[in-house]
């Protein structure tokens, strides 16, 4: 079996046996894979790292050929990111990067843009004063580095550009222009502000996107729709988004 190290951020673990935890954990170099910690609940420092969900670690393990669990022999801490887990909310927002990355992201499809986007925007999670925009970056340059983006640079139905009024279409996944209003009678209005927000922030980086601009109605209008969007085409609403509305609604 080939031993082989990466950078890794843990998006999800349970128990295995009465010793062992198995942990998925998106990686640089190879993308979602599945490990098994062995001995770690009755020996934790066997590992430098408590394999926290959502925790940034350097990661060695054997890769087994055509298997799907792969054994993990170190597991060094990173970063924990100790002050997002100090917020309730922020450590909300978290947990629905790590469950979105779970979801989306296909078993040991390498894309590096998806991690340096995920460890760029826990690091600035960290730190900002505005989680919101934080995530609302997130889940559109996930979608768009994923290919599970909705289509906003023309009509989703006849592919012309949009002069006019347009509508958003969860079904077709995406914008229909006036003459195709009538392929799908859900379709709802959507400002044109949303929609240059989100092709401004699908084609510009990071750091690029944390100077831009959303007024309250744009935000709100961002965070419906990319919500119904996800929860369409995943056909289930993310549990931590579900956990962060109730917190939000609580505030």
């Amino acid at each position: 079996m080939p031993i082989h190290k990466t950078e890794a951020i843990i998006i999800r673990r349970m128990d295995f046996r009465e010793t062992s935890l198995i942990a998925d954990f998106y990686t640089r170099d190879f993308g979602k894979l599945s490990g098994l910690f062995k001995g770690i609940r009755t020996d934790p420092k066997k590992f430098a790292s408590s394999v926290e969900i959502s925790s940034y670690n350097d990661v060695i393990f054997y890769k087994k050929s055509g298997a799907s669990l792969h054994l993990v022999s170190a597991c060094d801490l990173k970063d924990n990111f100790f002050n997002i887990r100090k917020s309730i909310m922020k450590a909300g927002m978290m947990g629905i990067m790590v469950e979105l990355i779970a979801s989306v992201m296909q078993p040991e499809d390498k894309n590096e843009e998806v991690f340096n986007l995920a460890l760029e925007c826990l690091k600035e999670l960290e730190i900002t004063s505005s989680p919101e925009k934080i995530m609302t970056i997130f889940k559109i340059k996930m979608l768009a580095l994923s290919g599970f983006k909705p289509h906003f640079d023309s009509c989703v139905s006849c592919s012309s550009r949009i002069l006019g009024q347009s509508k958003f279409s969860l079904s077709l996944g995406g914008l229909l222009c006036e003459n195709c209003f009538h392929k799908d009678t859900a379709s709802r209005s959507i400002f044109r502000g949303t929609i240059a927000s989100i092709l401004y922030i699908e084609k510009n980086d990071f750091k690029n996107n944390l100077n831009l601009g959303l007024n309250p109605q744009i935000k709100k209008e961002l965070e419906l729709i990319l919500n119904a969007f996800l929860n369409f085409h995943l056909e289930k609403e993310l549990k931590s988004q579900k956990v962060l509305n109730k917190l939000t609604a609580l505030a």
